[in-house]
């Protein structure tokens, strides 16, 4: 490492990529506590990448007039999680224009209704399980997702069927950040999800299926770009994938909600007082303290300056979301679980709590599912909460910081599954 007068810090070992394996969630954190500056340059795969946290980093990163996201997502990345040429790669008036399309599918009657189908989802399970010796969470999360999901979508998918899609869904997340056979499982699921959703697609234009309108599936499928043209078949597959896949991935955030509440039972009589405060920042402290995602990319859109730091343009940038989720200067003992820290916090900047990305969501890239996500963690820690009982047998509960993404190790196996 060394510093030039411009007061950046070089981290330039040729195995910065490596360290990014070996680190994962901590890798950017590491070297900002470490120099003790919010940003420092290095080498991954074979360029120069600009790391940066904290809440003033993640203002200048969401700036659309000094970042752009064309070119910073690495095609692996595309061709596994995000789809080719996805909302997630625009910029301008045509990202604008399609994350309204996003937007007008995840208003509070939306959320509330994937949150109502989520809670009926768990009730039926319940049934199923009770003559199981033991259920894995994150496993049957994904299978009620990805139910609640195309029933809310108007996607027609057979019980058959559910088991392999929600696990195809899956391993589209899980392939972020992979190398190997966790990335090509994931290719895989994406081009065989994008053959499934196409045909739908297909069929309803051309009236074979019917569709009601104001579904996701309705929306995208007659969705039409700035220029009055309608997006071809595969990429109205990608973005209806777009709203299938994150809603099956909040399995994740639903898996640690119940860690939360195995590792802070005090939290659990609080929550059973049905105060739905309470249940707001359980919530929310479950989205900051747990790892979810680690960083998110840009490409510097011009030459500017920031920090005494000259950016080039095309310059590859991260920023550190789980290192500011974590950082000091914004949560008081930030590594400790503690949902009474967002009584006081109002949300009131776009920038400091950024589990999902920073920003406004109606103009940027912050997750236009945000409200979906904290409705179904609601009902879904509700129903752990109120609606069962369950023992938590002997396994292993740890999770690896260096994988990404992560998930408790055995999934948070239940036993013992029975209605209150």
């Amino acid at each position: 490492m060394r510093t030039d007068d411009n007061q950046i810090s070089y981290d330039r070992n040729l195995n910065n990529s490596i360290a990014l394996m070996q680190e994962g969630y901590l890798f950017i954190k590491n070297r900002v506590d470490l120099y003790q500056s919010d940003l420092f340059e290095g080498r991954i795969m074979g360029q120069n990448v600009i790391c940066m946290s904290g809440k003033e980093a993640a203002e200048v990163f969401y700036d659309s007039e000094l970042f752009q996201r064309h070119g910073a997502a690495p095609k692996r990345v595309q061709k596994t999680l995000f789809g080719v040429n996805a909302i997630q790669t625009m910029d301008g008036d045509a990202h604008i224009h399609r994350k309204l399309l996003f937007m007008s599918l995840m208003t509070p009657p939306y959320q509330q209704r994937i949150a109502d189908l989520t809670m009926e989802q768990w009730e039926a399970a319940v049934s199923k399980w009770k003559d199981a010796k033991k259920i894995v969470l994150f496993d049957e999360a994904s299978e009620i997702l990805c139910r609640a999901a195309c029933q809310w979508a108007g996607v027609p998918l057979q019980e058959s069927e559910v088991k392999e899609c929600a696990k195809d869904f899956s391993a589209m997340v899980d392939a972020f950040g992979a190398v190997g056979p966790r990335h090509w499982k994931g290719r895989r699921a994406r081009t065989k999800a994008e053959e499934w959703i196409k045909g739908v697609i297909k069929k309803v234009r051309a009236g074979k299926l019917e569709a009601e309108e104001g579904s996701a599936l309705y929306t995208i499928a007659f969705h039409r770009e700035l220029d009055g043209s309608q997006l071809n078949t595969k990429m109205a597959a990608i973005e209806l994938i777009n709203v299938l896949r994150p809603i099956v991935a909040i399995a994740t955030f639903i898996t640690f909600t119940a860690l939360a509440l195995y590792e802070h039972p005090e939290c659990k009589e609080k929550l059973k007082s049905g105060d739905k405060d309470y249940f707001d920042m359980f919530v929310q402290e479950v989205r900051r303290y747990y790892p979810f995602g680690p960083f998110v990319g840009a490409r510097a859109r011009k030459n500017f300056s920031w920090k005494q730091y000259e950016f080039k343009k095309e310059t590859l940038v991260l920023l550190d979301m789980y290192g500011t989720n974590h950082d000091l200067r914004i949560w008081e003992n930030p590594n400790e679980f503690r949902p009474e820290r967002f009584k006081e916090w109002k949300g009131s900047s776009l920038f400091d709590f950024i589990p999902q990305g920073g920003g406004d969501p109606a103009k940027g890239h912050r997750c236009p599912g945000e409200g979906i996500t904290i409705e179904v963690m609601k009902a879904s820690l509700d129903f752990l909460v109120n609606k069962i009982e369950f023992e938590v047998p002997d396994q292993d509960l740890s999770y690896n910081l260096v994988r990404m993404p992560t998930l408790p190790k055995d999934g948070f196996v239940m036993s013992n599954v029975r209605r209150t």
